[in-house]
């Protein structure tokens, strides 16, 4: 079993999930609610499978959790370019936030590839 807590890739994605409860908070005011839960639970979500994943007992699961993962940092980016679009973040925002998930993704898709190594190592 894996400590989350330890893996830099879950900091900088919880890190990231809070500037985004953050950054939206505003949204439901503008009458887009149903987007600021949409991105708040798409970028909670890449720090909550890397944690999921942690507890499982084999590489194969925890990647599993790792690639459910990179795909919560995809969904997270669309996300911020809607709202960027919608006018409801500056693009100054939009770009900075989008650079740091597509960053955690990279570093994600790393991790979940020396998992799957690990796992076909003798």
């Amino acid at each position: 079993m894996r400590d989350f807590k330890r893996l830099e890739i879950w900091r900088r994605a919880h890190a990231l999930a809070i500037v985004i409860y953050e950054l939206s908070t505003d949204f439901g005011r503008a009458g887009f609610g149903s987007l600021r839960s949409q991105l708040s639970r798409a970028a909670d979500s890449i720090g909550t499978n890397i944690a999921e994943g942690c507890g499982t007992d084999s590489n194969r699961e925890f990647a599993r959790f790792l690639d459910m993962s990179i795909k919560s940092a995809a969904e997270t980016e669309n996300h911020l370019i809607t709202a960027r679009d919608l006018r409801l973040i500056s693009s100054d925002a939009e770009q900075r936030h989008s650079n740091e998930t597509v960053e955690i993704r990279k570093m994600t898709f790393a991790y979940r590839k020396r998992v799957l190594e690990d796992e076909q190592s003798p």
